[in-house]
């Protein structure tokens, strides 16, 4: 006769063993006995990625830059020394000076400049990537958890905007206004870069409908705001995350072209694409007014290009 007790106890053990296997993906280590979310791996992952720290501390001091540039310099970026007042070389005798990124035709400091240019042109990223971000997200996130009408009315407007070159649309949209300050610049360019993030929660929230945890709370009752919210949301934008990062430096990018063209900030805002647009005049025999403010542009952009990249690697169990 089998002995039944050993049976249940082995049926038991071996449905234990499968919980343990089932959990495993999202089990913190047997030290700990904690389970550890996605955003935590990530942010695990990441502490131990060189990238992210190297980046982290770049954008760190970038901020800091702008939103504080008087502890950089006490220079006022607008008055030009007379002294100095054609394109006075760099010179390294005092580190945080006026002069130690030497001077422009008009003599003003171009460290200075650099300094309270870093404003502007970070304001203008990080602006329109969060108004991009939010409307961009909202619309994808509509459109994919309610297919049908809204899907088709939402995803042919973003291929009309598709449609629209960003550069060129945003050109002639800042034509239209006399006064082009940060707040229209910053409209301009979130008005036209909205449908990248858009398409992109869209298809991350048709993939996440139709998960098993959302089939159970729609089951058990929650509503659509509940579902959306709670259950959705959280799960679907970590490729949005990943993808505002990265644009985040194309639109200081787009914000400094603009600028160099004639149609971005008005007359009185310090901005790098201005002051490059300014150095281009005295390029062959003074290189070091162009160097700088394009140095800092690139230094800006590769930042958040590299932790966007970071960022990617850290969300995506693939890449790792």
């Amino acid at each position: 006769m089998p002995d039944l007790t050993k049976t249940s106890t082995t049926e038991e053990t071996a449905a234990a063993q499968d919980e343990v296997v089932a959990g495993s993906a999202v089990s913190a280590p047997a030290s700990t006995g904690k389970p550890r979310s996605l955003w935590g791996d990530a942010w695990r992952e990441l502490r131990r990625n060189p990238l992210f720290v190297i980046s982290a501390f770049l954008i760190l001091i970038l901020l800091l830059v702008a939103a504080f540039p008087g502890l950089f310099t006490g220079t006022n970026p607008d008055t030009g020394d007379q002294v100095n007042h054609f394109l006075g070389k760099p010179e390294l005798t005092h580190f945080f000076q006026a002069d130690w990124f030497g001077y422009d035709r008009t003599g003003r400091s171009i460290y200075a400049r650099v300094v309270h240019g870093a404003g502007n042109s970070i304001l203008v990223g990080v602006g329109v990537t969060v108004l991009v971000t939010f409307f961009g997200g909202l619309c994808g996130m509509l459109a994919g958890y309610f297919g049908g009408f809204w899907d088709s009315l939402i995803s042919r407007l973003i291929d009309v905007f598709f449609g629209i070159p960003f550069l060129l649309g945003a050109m002639v949209v800042l034509n239209a206004f006399t006064d082009r300050t940060v707040w229209v610049v910053m409209g301009a360019l979130a008005f036209l870069g909205w449908t990248q993030i858009a398409r992109v929660m869209r298809g991350a929230v048709i993939t996440t409908k139709h998960a098993d945890y959302v089939m159970a709370a729609r089951a058990l009752g929650a509503g659509t705001k509940r579902i959306l919210f709670r259950h959705i949301l959280p799960n679907a934008v970590a490729p949005v995350i990943v993808v505002a990062t990265i644009s985040l430096g194309t639109y200081i990018v787009a914000e400094s072209t603009l600028s160099y063209l004639g149609l971005g900030l008005g007359d009185g805002a310090i901005s790098w694409g201005g002051d490059i647009s300014d150095a281009t005049q005295d390029i062959r025999n003074n290189p070091h007014t162009l160097f700088f403010p394009a140095g800092m542009l690139s230094i800006t952009v590769l930042a958040f290009i590299m932790m966007g990249d970071a960022v990617r690697e850290a969300l995506d169990p693939k890449l790792r």
